[in-house]
C-alpha cells in the first residue's frame, strides 16, 4: 500500500541540474563528504534495479545465508563448472583473464556464459583498481542507527564487489580494507541519482531498465521502497501505475531513464508482465527489449521455453516475431470450446498416415513456411518436446 509522506518532493528537491546533466558524483551540498569507509561496513541496495550476482547468489546474500567472500566463492564456482565444460578449466581466477599470447578467444567458437563473462569483467576491475588505485569512490546512503554503522550503496555495486575478490581471492592484496566512498546522508537518498548512474552506464539489460522504471513510479506514487530483498511482483506493481496522474514529474523521469519517451517508457515497463524464469533468464543473457516484447503476446506458462530458444539459436527480432505469432494462432486455435485443437489433428493425422513424409521433406517444408533454417530448427525442436510430453500423457 501507498504510504501517505512527502518524502518524494525531498527526492526531487535532490536532483539538481548538475546531477541531470553533469556527473552524478559531483555534488555541491555542504553535507555530503568523502570517506574511507571500512569495506565490511557497506552493503549492497537489495531493491536496486541491475542485478550484479545471479539470481539465486543474490537472495541468498540479501538475506544474510552467505557472507560476501560466500557469495564470490559460489560464483567462482560456477564458472569453474562452466569453463571445464567448454574444457577451459582454471584454478586462479586470473587464468580468465585474456593472454596477449592467446589467439583462441578470436575464435568464434569460443563463448563465454554469463556468469563467465560477468566474473571477467569484476576481475579486469579488481585488477584495474589494484594496479591504478580506485579514482571513481562509490556512493553510499548513511544508514546507520545509534552505534551501529552502516552503508547502503546506491551507485557503484560492481566497484564493491571487485574490492571484495581483489581482497579475498586474487594474490597480492597489501590494501587496509578501506573503500573510497562520497557519503549521503539518509535523508538526502535518491533513486533519481540511482537511476540516472544506472543508465548512464553500459550494460544495463532491459529487465533492469524495467524494475528501473518501476522503481521510479513506485517512488513519485509514494509507496514505501523495502530495505530487502524484494520479489518480482514487488516491482509488477508499478505495471498498474503511469506517468499521467503524475505530471510534474514526468520530465525527471524520463530523464533519469536516459531521456527516452513515453511511448519507450510504457514499453521498457511492460516487460515485467513476462514470467519469473523468463525475467531471470532474459536479464541473465541481457536480451534486447525487442526481442523480447512479442513474447508478452503468449501465454506466461510458455514464456520460458520461448527466451530459451531465442537464446539457444541466437534468434534476430524478426524471428523472434514469426516465432511468437505463430504460437500466438496455435494458442488461440487451442482455446477453442468443445473441440480438439486443428494444428493437433494435423499432427495427428500425419502420425496416423500409412507412409510417413521423408526427413528431408519435413526439413525441407518448415524452411518453407518459416523463410528461416534457424527459426526451421526451434518450430522442430518445440515438435520434438511435444511429442514427447505426448508420450509421457499416454503413459501416465
Amino acid at each position: 500500500m501507498p504510504k501517505q509522506s512527502t518524502r518524494i518532493d525531498d527526492l526531487l528537491a535532490s536532483v539538481t541540474a548538475d546531477l541531470l546533466d553533469g556527473d552524478p558524483q559531483r555534488f555541491q551540498d555542504n553535507s555530503i563528504r568523502v570517506e574511507r569507509i571500512l569495506l565490511e561496513l557497506v552493503r549492497p541496495d537489495p531493491v536496486q534495479p541491475r542485478r550484479v550476482l545471479p539470481e539465486r547468489i543474490h537472495f541468498a546474500f540479501h538475506q544474510n545465508r552467505l557472507t560476501p567472500t560466500q557469495a564470490l566463492r559460489e560464483l567462482v564456482q560456477i564458472v569453474q563448472v562452466a569453463a571445464r565444460q567448454r574444457g577451459r578449466p582454471f584454478s586462479s581466477v586470473l587464468e580468465l583473464l585474456p593472454r596477449s599470447d592467446d589467439d583462441s578467444e578470436e575464435t568464434p567458437d569460443v563463448q563465454l556464459s554469463p556468469e563467465e563473462q560477468l566474473l571477467r569483467d569484476l576481475i579486469n576491475l579488481a585488477v584495474t583498481i589494484r594496479d591504478d588505485g580506485q579514482v571513481n569512490p562509490l556512493s553510499v546512503v548513511d544508514v546507520s542507527q545509534g552505534v551501529t554503522r552502516l552503508y547502503r550503496i546506491e551507485t557503484g555495486e560492481r566497484r564493491y564487489w571487485a574490492n571484495w575478490l581483489l581482497r579475498d581471492f586474487i594474490p597480492g592484496y597489501d590494501g587496509d580494507g578501506m573503500i573510497p566512498c562520497i557519503v549521503v546522508p539518509s535523508e538526502r537518498s535518491s533513486v533519481f541519482r540511482q537511476a540516472k548512474e544506472n543508465t548512464a552506464r553500459a550494460g544495463l539489460s532491459a529487465i533492469a531498465m524495467a524494475r528501473q522504471a518501476a522503481l521510479l513510479l513506485l517512488a513519485i506514487h509514494d509507496y514505501e521502497i523495502p530495505d530487502g530483498p524484494v520479489s518480482n511482483d514487488f516491482y509488477r506493481q508499478a505495471l498498474e501505475l503511469d506517468l499521467r496522474g503524475k505530471r510534474e514529474y514526468t520530465d525527471v523521469v524520463l530523464a533519469a531513464m536516459g531521456g527516452v519517451g513515453k511511448m519507450r517508457f510504457s514499453q521498457i515497463k511492460s516487460l515485467l508482465r513476462l514470467s519469473d524464469e523468463a525475467l531471470e533468464l532474459a536479464d541473465r543473457h541481457n536480451l534486447d527489449e525487442r526481442k523480447l516484447r512479442p513474447v508478452l503476446l503468449l501465454d506466461p506458462g510458455v514464456h520460458a521455453e520461448i527466451i530459451r530458444q531465442i537464446i539457444d539459436f541466437k534468434l534476430t527480432s524478426k524471428q523472434v516475431q514469426e516465432l511468437c505469432e505463430a504460437d500466438e494462432t496455435d494458442q488461440q486455435e487451442s482455446e477453442e470450446p468443445n473441440d480438439i485443437p486443428t494444428s493437433a489433428l494435423r499432427i495427428a493425422k500425419v502420425a496416423q498416415a500409412a507412409t510417413a513424409p521423408s526427413p528431408h521433406d519435413v526439413a525441407r517444408a518448415l524452411i518453407k513456411r518459416t523463410g528461416d533454417v534457424d527459426l526451421a530448427r526451434v518450430r522442430l525442436r518445440a515438435i520434438q518436446k511435444l511429442l514427447a510430453d505426448a508420450e509421457q500423457y499416454l503413459t501416465e
